[in-house]
């Protein structure tokens, strides 16, 4: 087998406890969009069977989840909207995000059973969602329909990941200023909105990355949470060789061994949705101890320098991110974000679920 990923049923299990830690008393409709963070949608809900809901990009997300026998209610947070999404949204309980003025002229037109539906206000991100001020008349608008009830009022978070911006104290304060006296629940918190901002956590939180172990603040870890890695990314050592000091390692000959040194060949590139940018010096495990990627990504394999750990040996398996080294530090030393190494992923890696 060559990369595996691994899935911590229990570390998620636990990083949603930490969530109803963090916000107490609130509803949680865990993210599980993008395949679950790339961990697995039905895994991942499965593993939160105790989350009071979920939240996804789109119907066919939902309907994944429907399908898999899911239950809670589920919030599609960006599905555009016609009559036949409204009709399959009601007869499976999907409670759509109504973000556009072209939503609302298809829920008038809508006809069958009563379809539950989210408003989303736009209070400073500027991505989707109707301003403040039109708060009141979207909800008048709303009313006049027999057939959609609003359960309640949303906004997302542009800047929570840093205390210091002042940008989310003015967005609190829009979405309530513009929800004021309006029926409904309120949904503010994502993960770093959970994590930072205590007065976003109205009744209804949706954390995301957090749930996956992983830390959306710029100025805290995962650790420093009590979060828990959920996905352990593994590849086999399948070469091991010795270079000599001065000769070039991998495509466009970018890194030079400094000295006689062993390196070792690992399984993965991205093909398998190892980042491509990652740079020399980018961390990986071996035997639990730190070693460094040297040369270019390939397509199947990456390069690494075995000098910290010259008995590990062919066959051995490699940590890329999980216990031990966080998926968010790789994602530093690569230029992105812990979220799109997990989404990154395909089908050619290996799945394991424990």
């Amino acid at each position: 087998m060559r990369a595996l990923a691994t899935i911590d049923r229990a570390a998620l299990a636990h990083n949603l406890e930490r969530v109803r830690a963090l916000a107490p008393d609130r509803a949680v409709y865990a993210a599980v969009k993008a395949d679950g963070y790339g961990h697995g949608a039905t895994t991942v809900a499965n593993a939160l069977a105790a989350a009071d809901g979920f939240a996804v990009s789109s119907l066919d997300e939902a309907m994944q989840l429907r399908w898999s026998g899911i239950t809670q209610p589920i919030m599609t947070l960006s599905q555009p909207l016609d009559v036949d999404a409204c009709a399959l949204a009601a007869a499976h309980d999907v409670r759509p995000v109504v973000f556009d003025r072209t939503h609302l002229t298809a829920l008038a037109d809508y006809v069958g059973p009563v379809l539950s539906v989210w408003i989303k206000l736009d209070s400073g991100m500027h991505r989707l969602g109707f301003a403040p001020g039109e708060a009141a008349a979207v909800a008048a608008h709303l009313r006049a329909l027999r057939h959609v009830r609003c359960v309640g009022w949303l906004t997302h978070l542009g800047c929570a990941d840093d205390p210091s911006n002042p940008m989310t104290e003015r967005q609190l304060a829009a979405f309530a200023h513009g929800t004021a006296e309006l029926d409904g629940q309120r949904s503010i918190a994502n993960s770093a909105g959970v994590l930072a901002w205590p007065a976003a956590h109205a009744d209804v939180v949706r954390p995301g990355i957090m749930l996956y172990g992983s830390s959306p603040m710029v100025d805290a870890t995962a650790a420093d949470h009590d979060l828990r890695p959920a996905m352990h990314l593994t590849a086999p050592i399948i070469s091991r060789r010795r270079v000599v000091a001065g000769e070039p390692i991998g495509y466009g000959a970018t890194w030079r061994a400094p000295e006689d040194m062993d390196v070792g060949v690992i399984g993965i590139g991205y093909g398998d949705g190892y980042p491509r940018h990652a740079p020399s010096g980018t961390p990986v495990l071996v035997r639990g101890l730190r070693a460094a990627l040297v040369g270019r990504v390939s397509m199947d394999m990456i390069t690494v320098d075995l000098r910290a750990v010259p008995e590990a040996g062919v066959g051995e398996r490699v940590t890329l991110w999980g216990p031990g080294l966080p998926a968010d530090e790789v994602a530093a030393a690569a230029g992105t974000i812990a979220y799109e190494l997990f989404c990154r992923l395909t089908a050619r890696v290996s799945v394991e679920i424990v």
